[in-house]
């Protein structure tokens, strides 16, 4: 698979992706926790959603190169426009989605499992395409890599950490819990295996040992490195 048919796929990706965070918000449940902390300094400030994903995720770049140094990828500088484009769209999203105001229980699960599968489809378009990281993935990595633990155990840890930083910032900011509930759990139990379950229906093993996108593909494992299997994604 070229590497523009591979970054294009990635583009497609957070794209899916953006739109899948945007429906676990509305859906009045909770969001990823990967959204915790932007979508509660959202409600705390002027600023929409998208702005603050922005500016959290440009907080997790920058901590990718205090941590690795002399090892990061230069070529992870990318995620710096990326994340401009996936922040865009999580606001346009919002604003598309402006309509859907589920109040039936049953009606808000139906939309928080829509979210769900779509963030897990944005999540195996990226680990298909294997080019780049979103830096909520990127920070994982690297606190991995350098301090050689395992990927799965740090994103565990990443992902409470976040929601229990939402959780002091909502009580803090807005004296109350806005925006972690079951849906936060939900997304967090479920995004990982339903992105599994897209990457090995979406994609086949190259013969350079890389993921190869195609329909109706054989089951396929997951890369060595695999940092694009969190909750949201996101």
């Amino acid at each position: 698979m070229s590497l523009l048919k591979r970054y294009l796929i990635f583009a497609v990706g957070i794209l899916i992706q953006a739109a899948g965070i945007s429906l676990v918000v509305k859906s009045l449940l909770g969001t990823s926790p990967i959204s915790s902390i932007p979508y509660v300094l959202s409600l705390w400030s002027n600023y929409t959603l998208g702005e603050m994903t922005f500016a959290v995720n440009m907080l997790f770049f920058l901590a990718q190169i205090l941590i690795l140094r002399r090892n990061f990828e230069w070529v992870q500088v990318l995620q710096v426009p990326v994340t401009l484009l996936f922040s865009g769209f999580i606001d346009v999203t919002m604003f598309l989605f402006a309509g859907v105001m589920p109040e039936a229980y049953l009606m808000r699960l139906i939309v928080l499992f829509s979210g769900a599968a779509f963030i897990a489809l944005g999540v195996a378009l990226q680990v298909i395409a294997h080019v780049l990281m979103l830096p909520g993935e990127g920070i994982v990595n690297a606190i991995a890599t350098h301090w050689k633990i395992d990927f799965g155990k740090t994103k565990t840890a990443f992902d409470i950490s976040l929601v229990l930083c939402a959780a002091g910032c909502s009580a803090a900011g807005l004296h109350s819990i806005e925006g972690i509930r079951e849906g936060t759990l939900i997304s967090a139990a479920i995004t990982g295996s339903i992105a599994r379950f897209f990457i090995r229906h979406l994609s086949r093993m190259g013969e350079d040992g890389q993921l190869t996108f195609c329909w109706g593909g054989e089951r396929s494992e997951l890369p060595a490195v695999q940092y694009a299997a969190p909750t949201d994604r996101k």
